[in-house]
């Protein structure tokens, strides 16, 4: 393999790409000293920029909730742009989904943090995440779903 061929990872940009905080029960929710329930999901996404470029974005939402009322609704979308390059095709799909996400989770985490300590409650540290389990049960989910759509002779 020459040199030209040698496979390449680089992040180019990281930034938050959307960052949403909700409090639509303030300043009332503030007087409760209850200890909220606290809900997380977390997604990302790829998009092709073209020439082996990508974007990702890790999204977190968390909210939390006191009985019925919700005490903060935070979301915010980690993003960065990848070069990819001289990577096998069957390669680049989880580079995107396990690698870039690890890179980013750390500034997502920051970021939900630092936001809901401004808003005055106490920080909410994500758990670390394991994005190659995700990633293999996201794929035993499509095969499972593709194996079901497969008539039985």
């Amino acid at each position: 393999m020459s040199e030209t061929e040698q496979p390449v990872f680089t992040i180019e940009k990281l930034y938050v790409k959307d960052l949403s905080l909700e409090l639509p029960n303030a300043p009332q929710i503030f007087l409760d000293r209850e200890q909220p329930g606290i809900e997380v999901g977390l997604q990302s996404a790829a998009n092709g920029l073209g020439d082996g470029v990508f974007e990702v974005v890790l999204t977190a939402t968390v909210t939390a909730r006191i009985g019925e009322k919700t005490q903060y609704l935070v979301e915010a979308g980690q993003a960065g742009i990848f070069q990819i390059r001289n990577v096998p095709d069957e390669e680049i799909e989880p580079v995107l989904a396990i690698a870039c996400p690890n890179i980013l989770f750390p500034y997502l985490r920051e970021a939900v943090s630092d936001t809901i300590t401004r808003a005055g409650f106490l920080p909410v540290l994500l758990a670390p995440v394991n994005f190659e389990a995700l990633y293999r049960q996201r794929l035993e989910q499509q095969a499972q779903q593709q194996a079901g759509e497969v008539p039985i002779q």
